[in-house]
């Protein structure tokens, strides 16, 4: 029986990651993966996606056109199936791009399906293995609620959507997380009868109720929206399916489920080892080293964990996994969360949300800024969004932020970057502000926020020759 230092189960972004690192340390691990390669951002996720959104957000630019003197706008039209292979000719640029650099190690790529047989032996069908340490980077899938499974035809996932050669007529998009949303306002743009259908108005992931119901109320006069679920009736004689939000009924060709994925870990047999897993099906791991509590060669980065199913988080715990594994034990310092729906405009969150604040009953005060009346957002013919930074009553330092915005990304990774380095709203006010920018929306709610807090430097906001440089 071959034995090996390290196994890695999965080559997604997590997988790669862990395995730069092992093999600076190693030869002797190899990585093991039966499924489609390339990851799943680059393949399904936040790429195709982006892709999409761009093509949409500019054929709905043509709206615009004529109110600042550009005519013919009106004639522009879109050919479906010329769209999707625009997208899936730009995913598979980005595919290669991930599976290029593979081919220096494809020699300890192992194309096999791997399960558990003890905690340090994995069967990978026609021979056993043993390892050391074992990094379980095994991703995730789409859900599929099972009473839905008698309408599988009708359904689409995440996994399943860019294979599309053309769009549906009609759709409904159940889940209003961050790809729901995204590719939801994306098809309707782009001339697909859309329905979005969720459960409370968390839309993006926003947590906070003023902002809840501010995106709720902008995204509900673009298209229907429903906000208590969703009821699959059955199907048409014309092949349609009839689905039930609130007391409306509507029949649409197929039905985009997007209300979330769930670990693999199901799939490599981890209920074997006798850890106790939680609802999500994974055990309790150390966010700041990546190793299983109870099993410590064990180690989950990525999206089995389930914590932070993001790519770039998933790059960083693929890091922290690989270097734990063969390296003494490293904790690592997580970086400011930071969460980008690129609607338009952008969802976005940062550090500490506004539920997390409430729960940790933290006495905070609220930067407000709305983006309606706002210098570049007139510019822009953007006039949507609002702006709300979280800083602590005392001190002043920045928190959090959840917000609508237009270029929310740019805005919510200056946030991020300030919390990072923990400064307080009277030295982020200090900091440059060109004009006119959509950033003077963010100085506009930090002031705000200054007003509110008890103590701090309530003077000039121009550094004075004496004082002590912003950290």
């Amino acid at each position: 029986m071959k034995h090996y230092d390290v196994v890695i189960v999965g080559a997604g972004t997590a997988g790669l990651s862990a395995r730069r690192e092992v093999a600076k340390k190693t030869d002797n691990y190899i990585v093991i993966d039966d499924g489609p390669l390339g990851t799943t951002c680059a393949r399904v996720g936040c790429m195709p996606s982006k892709v999409l959104i761009q093509v949409a957000n500019d054929f709905d630019r043509r709206k615009k056109m004529q109110q600042m003197g550009i005519h013919g706008g009106e004639n522009l039209s879109v050919n479906a199936e010329e769209v999707m292979a625009h997208v899936r000719s730009l995913r598979d640029r980005f595919v290669r791009a991930v599976k290029n650099p593979m081919a220096d190690w494809e020699h300890k790529l192992v194309r096999k399906r791997a399960t558990f047989v003890d905690a340090h032996t994995l069967d990978l069908g026609d021979e056993q293995i043993k390892a050391d340490k074992i990094i379980l980077a095994t991703g995730s899938r789409p859900i599929i609620p099972a009473q839905w499974e008698p309408y599988k035809e009708f359904l689409i996932d995440t996994d399943q959507f860019f294979e599309l050669s053309m769009l549906p007529k009609s759709m409904a998009v159940i889940g209003l997380g961050v790809i729901g949303i995204e590719l939801g306002q994306a098809l309707h743009r782009l001339g697909v009868n859309m329905v979005g259908i969720t459960m409370g108005k968390a839309i993006g992931g926003i947590t906070d109720p003023q902002i809840q119901d501010y995106i709720a109320q902008k995204f509900s006069e673009e298209m229907p929206m429903h906000f208590n679920g969703a009821e699959i009736l059955g199907t048409t004689d014309d092949k349609r399916l009839r689905i039930k939000a609130d007391d409306r009924i509507y029949e649409v060709e197929k039905a985009f489920v997007a209300i979330g994925r769930r670990a693999n870990l199901d799939r490599i047999g981890i209920d074997k080892l006798g850890l106790a897993l939680n609802k999500a099906g994974v055990p309790d791991v150390d966010i700041n080293t990546m190793k299983v509590k109870s099993m410590p060669h064990i180690l989950i980065p990525g999206d089995a964990n389930a914590d932070r199913p993001i790519l770039h988080e998933a790059a960083d715990e693929g890091v922290m996994a690989g270097y734990n594994a063969v390296n003494p034990e490293q904790c690592f310092k997580r970086r400011v969360n930071l969460g980008i729906t690129f609607s338009d405009p952008n969802i976005a969150a940062t550090g500490k949300r506004y539920e997390q604040l409430v729960s940790e009953k933290k006495n905070f005060v609220t930067g407000r800024v709305s983006f309606e009346g706002q210098g570049r957002s007139i510019v822009k013919l953007k006039e949507q969004g609002v702006l709300h930074v979280y800083a602590d009553e005392q001190t002043g330092e920045i928190l959090g932020a959840e917000m609508q915005a237009p270029d929310g990304e740019h805005v919510a990774h200056l946030l991020a970057w300030a919390i990072s380095v923990k400064l307080n709203v009277f030295e982020a006010l200090k900091l440059p502000f060109y004009h006119p920018v959509i950033e003077e929306g963010l100085r506009t709610a930090l002031r705000d926020a200054a007003s509110k807090i008890k103590n701090g430097d309530h003077g000039y906001e121009l550094m004075r020759c004496n004082d002590v440089p912003i950290r």
